[in-house]
């Protein structure tokens, strides 16, 4: 078996693959609200720095640890999984462009791919829904599906025992935020990549250890189908 060959795509969602064009943000500002962070102040600029950082992690965690209480937690959590779905619904959930056909491409080329989302298991099913994604990738997973969200890398060895993939030096991981880096390089992939068609930059990407940094998903099949050459 060649020591280079990718057999195993991990990608996250929203920023990777999907468009999200600061639904994220948006959604935030309403689960705060809900949760009593007052709508200006220190208290509000600290909550939103927070969910910047934080970006790609599981939602149910950021809040359990930006309100230190389980009650507000999961008010915070519910308000902002129906103000996301609500608010990409509205504006019409869009792939990253390209994408389809990227995922496409690896799998004809024989890569398993996994979707991956900090989202709870409804609002990724509602975005796979709205988006006619049902059947694009070898399997879906979010953070309830394998114990833990990012940047743990339950989610990518998940992915890998139920895809029967050999080995992690087999996986390749893409994300836009710190948190994917995080994910892929505590979990071994070979290729932990970040793509800059989400929330954090190419320094701060690679500040994280990305080992790759492309311009779009696109780039990063590319990549893995090179290798496969």
């Amino acid at each position: 078996m060649s020591d280079k060959q990718i057999d195993l795509a991990v990608l996250d969602m929203a920023g990777t693959t999907v468009a999200d064009d600061g639904l994220v943000e948006q959604a935030f500002e309403v689960a705060v609200t809900a949760a009593g962070v007052p709508a200006e102040g220190p208290e509000r600029e600290a909550a939103r720095k927070f969910v910047m950082d934080t970006m790609g992690q599981s939602k149910i965690w950021c809040f359990r640890t930006l309100l230190g209480d389980e009650d507000r937690a999961q008010l915070a959590n519910s308000a902002f999984e129906a103000a996301y779905t609500d608010l990409a619904l509205e504006a019409g959930v869009t792939p990253i462009p390209g994408a389809a056909e990227a995922i496409s491409a690896m799998r004809e080329a024989g890569i398993k791919v996994a979707l991956t989302t900090g989202f709870s298991r409804d609002t990724q099913d509602n975005l796979l829904r709205a988006l006619g994604w049902n059947d694009i990738a070898d399997l879906t997973l979010a953070p309830s599906d394998a114990g833990r969200g990012r940047p743990y890398p339950d989610m990518v060895l998940t992915a890998l025992l139920r895809l029967s993939i050999d080995a992690v030096d087999r996986v390749a991981v893409l994300g836009d935020t710190t948190s994917d880096i995080a994910t892929g390089l505590a979990a071994g992939a070979r290729i932990v990549a970040g793509t800059l068609t989400g929330a954090h930059n190419e320094e701060q990407l690679r500040a994280a250890g990305a080992t790759h940094v492309v311009p779009s998903v696109v780039d990063f099949a590319a990549l893995l189908l090179a290798e496969r050459d």
